[in-house]
């Protein structure tokens, strides 16, 4: 003899079962729907620039795009001393792995006293710039649209680049599908895409505390720290530039590994000789936008006007 689930489930138990396998069809055909809004809004925008970083956002956009749009799409990639070496190789690895059309700007926003600052609104000067240059390319190439890969889950963060997208019309075609961050993840994972867990990297010049004048030369230990520490082991992290301190975020998974007397012994063997006396390990581990922490209400408030 033999039964069905039902037959050996109590009936209020057969009941939440269906429920549930309806709530996750309902959830697949929703996703399912979502891809193909995103379809529709690249075939309307009929030709674009995307503002590509390497990200699983962006890249995924880039992606999109070039299947809909073919060669009517263009990914961009802005290079400068705040985008770290192998993330710029990463990148142009993708698009070329993809076929998906690539060109390099080249951007000067470390030339800008306002980006210098490094004040609350230097996110805003860094996306200023780009979609500048972008904008100049996107008419000498004939391309109707630029888009960035700002999701739905983007909408609620301190974003001042944000307001720069606004302010050149870049169109955000991620938010017009109503696409979540986890979301594009699944997309890109269910599309054979190797970045779909790519963990978020943000620019070198985000490591740096507010108030401490962006140069060169703090990008390239942030840059060199990193890189030491990932060839450590470790994944998921942040080298914060505080002066003379480094003071390092990892992700609370991996806390475990850099809590041993070797570990810690190697990680200072590792970052001392870049440049930094003292070297601090945020047992709050890694936390996007931490920096923000310190910056008063007010700031943050004129920073999204």
């Amino acid at each position: 003899m033999h039964l069905t689930i039902d037959a050996v489930l109590p009936q209020s138990l057969t009941r939440h079962s269906t429920s549930r396998t309806a709530g996750l069809q309902s959830s697949v055909m929703d996703l399912a729907a979502k891809r193909a809004l995103l379809d529709a809004t690249l075939r309307d925008l009929s030709s674009v620039m995307v503002a590509y970083s390497g990200g699983t956002d962006s890249a995924f956009l880039s992606w999109a795009a070039h299947q809909t749009l073919g060669n009517n799409m263009l990914a961009v990639i802005a290079d400068s001393p705040s985008l770290p070496r192998a993330e710029l190789e990463a990148a142009l690895a993708f698009t070329q792995r993809h076929n998906i059309p690539i060109h390099i700007l080249h951007t000067g926003e470390l030339e800008n006293p306002d980006y210098q600052r490094n004040d609350a609104n230097r996110c805003f000067h860094c996306k200023d710039e780009l979609f500048t240059v972008m904008e100049s390319e996107r008419q000498s190439r004939g391309f109707r649209h630029l888009a960035y890969g700002m999701n739905l889950d983007d909408r609620g963060d301190f974003r001042p680049g944000q307001q720069a997208a606004a302010l050149h019309h870049a169109v955000a075609p991620l938010v017009t599908a109503q696409l979540t961050k986890p979301e594009i993840r699944q997309l890109a994972h269910e599309a054979g895409l190797a970045l779909w867990d790519k963990p978020a990297s943000a620019c070198l010049a985000s490591r740096i505390e507010y108030g401490r004048p962006v140069t060169r030369e703090n990008l390239s230990q942030v840059e060199q720290a990193e890189d030491a520490l990932r060839s450590l082991g470790f994944r998921q992290l942040r080298v914060r530039h505080h002066g003379n301190l480094a003071r390092i975020e990892i992700s609370r998974a991996e806390l475990p590994l850099a809590l041993s007397v070797d570990m810690l012994d190697r990680i200072t063997t590792a970052l001392r000789p870049i440049g930094f006396t003292y070297i601090t390990l945020d047992t709050q581990g890694y936390r996007s936008g931490s920096m923000n922490d310190i910056l008063p209400a007010e700031s943050i408030v004129s920073a999204s006007r």
